[in-house]
């Protein structure tokens, strides 16, 4: 059983979910890994018409949205290799106001916990969107070691909420890759205009946290720079062909080969590696919207420059 469905709507970790998570976690081999994705904003399993079980999370996606790529597939599974260990697609009530899924995805954060806790075994997680909240807030109710790597797919979340979960022992312990691009910068705006964050002021993660944590990394996809490193590393990942997308990382070509490395065979990947070799700074945000002024010199306006 390489996807396992789990939904956090209704009667949660019902004994049949239970039994059959247990029965696919006892067929894997040791250090098969197991991945739990989670979905972002507009999606749920109540709504046939939004379902992520049918979209994104799907092995094969029945919706005809250009956004419906499978992260399964992606990440590596329905190969039929037993080795290719257990996908579990989370699927949340996300749909409603941004404020109403906002405050869902931190419940949802604590289910993740639960699901968490009953693998009994550490796990990655990738999450887009709101899907990141999810995972960010589910690490506070986490022992150490129980994430491994975790990928927050354009995050909408701030960067309090981000240095309040790295400041527990799950958070201490887990790696995150943090994927950004200048074609969220608009998402980020709506963001910050729609929400409070639940631990302070400050900006979203779209903006990075730089390299102040150890188990933290920036990744963001649309720098020349950071393109050039990944391809140093065999990951072709073309430049961005739109201004704005929310979507981007995990529709442009080439994302999934270096995610499901990153998940699958982190040793291929170390995080020192990427922290080091990766830009330290983001570009300036909507720096891909404005236009690139000629720099002039202030002795140009000066009375004393020369005719």
């Amino acid at each position: 059983m390489p996807l396992l469905k789990i939904n956090t709507d209704g009667p949660f970790l019902r004994s049949g979910t239970r039994q059959a998570l247990r029965q696919a976690l006892a067929t894997l081999p040791q250090d098969a890994p197991v991945i739990i994705c989670i979905h972002g904003y507009k999606f749920s399993p109540r709504d046939p018409q939004h379902d992520p079980h049918a979209h994104i999370l799907s092995l094969n996606p029945q919706s005809p949205s250009r956004t419906a790529r499978s992260w399964p597939r992606g990440l590596g599974f329905g190969t039929g290799d037993p080795s290719e260990g257990l996908c579990i697609a989370l699927g949340w009530q996300a749909r409603g106001s941004l404020w109403q899924a906002y405050q869902q995805a931190r419940a949802t954060g604590e289910a993740l916990a639960r699901l968490i806790w009953t693998c009994d075994r550490p796990v990655h997680l990738i999450g887009h969107s709101l899907g990141a909240r999810v995972i960010l807030t589910a690490l506070p109710h986490l022992p150490e070691g129980m994430v491994r790597r975790a990928i927050l797919l354009a995050a909408a979340e701030f960067r309090s909420t981000a240095e309040h979960a790295l400041d527990t022992e799950a958070g201490r312990t887990a790696e995150v890759l943090n994927i950004t691009s200048r074609e969220n910068d608009l998402f980020d705006l709506l963001l910050e205009l729609a929400l409070s964050p639940d631990h302070g002021p400050s900006r979203p993660l779209g903006a990075g946290l730089g390299t102040t944590h150890r188990a933290w990394c920036d990744v963001q996809i649309d720098h020349d720079a950071t393109r050039a490193m990944l391809l140093r590393c065999g990951y072709d990942i073309p430049a961005a062909n739109k201004k704005v997308c929310h979507w981007s990382p995990y529709l442009r070509e080439g994302m999934f080969d270096f995610y499901r490395s990153a998940l699958r065979h982190p040793e291929r990947l170390p995080l020192s590696l990427l922290q080091d070799q990766l830009p330290a700074e983001p570009t300036p945000r909507f720096s891909h919207l404005l236009p690139c002024l000629p720099r002039v010199s202030p002795l140009s306006f000066s009375r004393k420059a020369s005719s």
